[in-house]
């Protein structure tokens, strides 16, 4: 009898659990039939899906699309069961979703209170961080993400673009003056970002070509908002996505600089999730009612 399906569940429940062992308590089976049932679905399909160690399990490229894959059949599959019994119910559930702090609060939550409303069966569960987490290991559907994608097996829905822009307070400027030029920055307090992926290093236009300027300041954080109230309260230069300092240059409270200098580096911002196109109902409903919203704020503001 064919039972992918259930070879299926085994494999998205051991990717879950992070262990032969643990999946096998949660559904009730040995690990010895646990880990036969694994060897059996690589050894079919002619591929290793799980690297083993003694720390833990390392999904391969092939695994990553496996689960994926194997996470929206699944998801159909209980939507469609679930439709069938309750004769077409309307998406519910929870929708996990992450995003960074100012696009968070600034794009997302002002959207959030009418999608609960259209949508009252399902919980958003929504963290707002800079840092960049795994959408597989944290269990996360949806990830609002700014800048370059790195190349992986889960799908994306285009937002738009934003641009860089270097601003500081007009109090900083008056105690420190204001630079004319890319090179006056070596002067000042260029505040950044502690990221491990953060590279102090601002692109500017200099005679025709582009350099880049390694700048140092009395402060790194790990989120634009601290960034930009830093900024406002005098403390040094800040050079942030366009999004972050529209409001704030609007209200007078930063003034931008070096606005000729700056290379307008653009940043896409997508919208990343997982199930390719078999996604739960829930998800693609946050999905269907969220992206245009975006869209329209980085046109907009």
């Amino acid at each position: 009898m064919d039972n992918r399906t259930g070879e299926m569940v085994v494999f998205v429940r051991v990717v879950e659990a992070g262990s032969f062992s643990e999946a096998a308590r949660l559904m009730l089976m040995t690990p010895s039939t646990v880990s036969k049932l694994i060897a059996r679905l690589e050894a079919r399909l002619g591929v290793r899906l799980i690297e083993r160690s003694t720390r833990r399990l390392v999904l391969t490229r092939e695994g990553e699309f496996y689960y994926e894959r194997s996470c929206g059949l699944l998801a159909q599959l209980d939507e469609t069961e679930r439709q069938i019994a309750q004769g077409g119910a309307e998406a519910e559930g929870v929708v996990r979703v992450t995003s960074s702090v100012t696009f968070g609060t600034a794009a997302l939550e002002p959207n959030l209170p009418a999608f609960l409303a259209q949508y009252p069966r399902i919980t958003v569960d929504l963290s707002l961080s800079d840092e960049v987490v795994d959408l597989y290991l944290d269990r996360t559907d949806v990830a609002i993400r700014v800048g370059k994608l790195a190349d992986s097996n889960l799908m994306s829905r285009k937002i738009g673009e934003t641009r860089r822009r270097i601003a500081a307070a007009p109090d900083y400027l008056a105690r420190h003056g204001t630079p004319l030029t890319p090179e006056d920055l070596v002067h000042h307090n260029c505040l950044g970002f502690n990221f491990r992926r953060a590279m102090p290093v601002w692109p500017m236009r200099e005679g025709g070509r582009i350099v880049e300027r390694m700048l140092t300041g009395s402060l790194l954080v790990n989120n634009g908002d601290t960034l930009r109230r830093m900024a406002i309260a005098g403390v040094g230069i800040i050079r942030l996505a366009d999004y972050h300092l529209r409001g704030p240059v609007a209200r007078g409270e930063l003034i931008e600089i070096l606005a000729d200098a700056e290379i307008g580096e653009v940043d896409e911002v997508n919208a990343l999730y997982r199930g390719g196109q078999f996604l739960p109902a829930r998800v693609r409903a946050f999905l269907d009612f969220m992206v245009p919203r975006l869209r329209q704020f980085l046109v907009e503001g």
